[in-house]
């Protein structure tokens, strides 16, 4: 691969690492990034444009299911080219006015995939739990409602993070050992007083996401309830396998990103590279698997993904 100078012209600009520890391996991780991110873009790409064509998926479960795709899309793509640059032409700079850009795409992205999440876990909740009035609660417009709502809500919480971190005073060796401009990265090159934006960066960590989560597990806490209530195990059967997929997504998305939040703020001891790995696993893993899962457990999404494929 061509090397070229990783010094910034721009004295004021950051350098991004990658992965510490394991340089010799930049061509093989650059390898997965880049299978993956085609991985990612063809299936979340073909959600949206399958979902637009057909007529028959303009629901709300398809709505929420383009916002996904679209959130996973924009996690991936603030991240892996400019991660791709780094491991192939050795393009470590970037100012700081494009990392904090990066910063609040990547870090709204998150918000607005679990605000998605949540709406997912009420809609299975309504369609289970209230079968009759799921074509009057939950409407195309609704869901498109609260979409709106989840993406002003990402906004609001995250837009403080740049700001806060463009008043910090940063030190003159400003090198993020990092594949991107993650907010506690960068967090702890500054040599100022650090405590707002890590006690905000713990609030968004632990009141979103933990909030989110809560809401989910209340969601299926009830759907349970209800569940137990109905004698016939083929409605057990037909109600796990509607929420086998979103199940699956959870797990994928919540797992590694609070593994990341947590090593980063409390587990000084664990090797830098395993920080990274985890963050990445959280950018490359959920976007890459959620088209699968809703792929092969929903059966209209699957039928019109193979009469594309053999009109192709």
């Amino acid at each position: 691969m061509a090397s070229f100078n990783l010094t910034p012209s721009d004295p004021s600009a950051f350098i991004l690492t990658a992965i510490p520890g394991l340089q010799d391996a930049h061509i093989w991780i650059s390898i997965l990034f880049s299978m993956f991110y085609i991985i990612i873009l063809l299936g979340n790409f073909m959600v949206l444009f399958i979902v637009s064509k057909e007529q028959t998926l303009h629901k709300p479960m398809y709505l929420l299911l383009c916002m996904l795709a679209l959130t996973d899309i924009n996690t991936s793509s603030s991240v892996i080219p400019k991660a791709l640059c780094i491991f192939w032409f050795n393009l470590k700079s970037i100012t700081v006015g494009v990392c904090l850009t990066q910063m609040f795409f990547l870090h709204a992205a998150s918000v607005m995939h679990s605000a998605v999440l949540v709406i997912m876990a009420f809609n299975r909740y309504v369609a289970i739990c209230n079968p009759l009035r799921y074509p009057t609660i939950l409407t195309n417009t609704q869901v498109a409602k609260l979409g709106l709502l989840a993406l002003i809500r990402a906004v609001l919480f995250i837009l403080s993070l740049p700001l806060f971190l463009s008043r910090q005073p940063f030190c003159a060796k400003r090198i993020v050992p990092h594949t991107y401009c993650d907010h506690m990265a960068v967090v702890k090159l500054s040599c100022g007083d650090i405590t707002v934006n890590w006690m905000y960066g713990l609030v968004i960590a632990f009141v979103v996401s933990g909030l989110d989560l809560m809401l989910i597990v209340l969601s299926y806490g009830l759907i349970i309830r209800a569940l137990l209530r109905i004698s016939s195990k083929r409605t057990h059967q037909k109600a796990l396998s509607t929420c086998t997929a979103h199940i699956c997504v959870i797990l994928t998305s919540y797992t590694p990103l609070l593994f990341s939040s947590l090593t980063h703020r409390f587990s000084e001891g664990i090797a830098p590279h395993v920080h990274i790995i985890l963050a990445n696993l959280y950018i490359l893993v959920p976007p890459m698997l959620n088209p699968i899962f809703y792929g092969v457990k929903t059966k209209e999404l699957r039928d019109k993904v193979g009469k594309y494929i053999c009109r192709m």
